[in-house]
């Protein structure tokens, strides 16, 4: 974990902002457009093109050219993992998407573990080297 800890701290950084979260929840297990983004998000055209830069850059988000649309898309199945753990422990009780039913199925058709548990089980299978 000593050797491995620099690119686990740098790759839990791609999730310290809200507004990057809410960018990769929102691309969870689907492709969307800049327009689409912004549309569902709110986000204002230079703030989403930063982020989706920084995102692609880290290779956690890749694109899709068709005409002259560019459609974003998880591109890191360890980001889609994290945010299984993340949908499980902060939207108990919420509404989710359409895009979650996967991650809500995937944790509802087990048996019920302690949100540490979870984190264990995750962790544990992610590969950080």
């Amino acid at each position: 974990m000593i050797e491995a800890s620099g690119e686990a701290s740098e790759f839990i950084r791609l999730f310290s902002t809200s507004s990057r979260l809410m960018l990769l929840c929102f691309l969870s297990g689907r492709e969307a457009s800049v327009g689409e983004i912004q549309e569902g998000l709110g986000f204002k055209q230079p703030g989403l093109s930063q982020q989706l830069a920084e995102l692609r850059q880290a290779g956690v988000v890749q694109t899709r050219r068709e005409s002259r649309q560019i459609y974003y898309s998880i591109a890191d199945a360890r980001v889609a993992r994290i945010l299984e753990v993340l949908v499980s422990m902060f939207c108990k009780g919420e509404e989710s998407p359409q895009r979650h039913e996967s991650i809500k199925e995937s944790f509802s058709s087990g048996p019920t573990l302690g949100e540490m548990a979870q984190w264990a089980i995750v962790t544990s299978d992610i590969d950080l080297k």
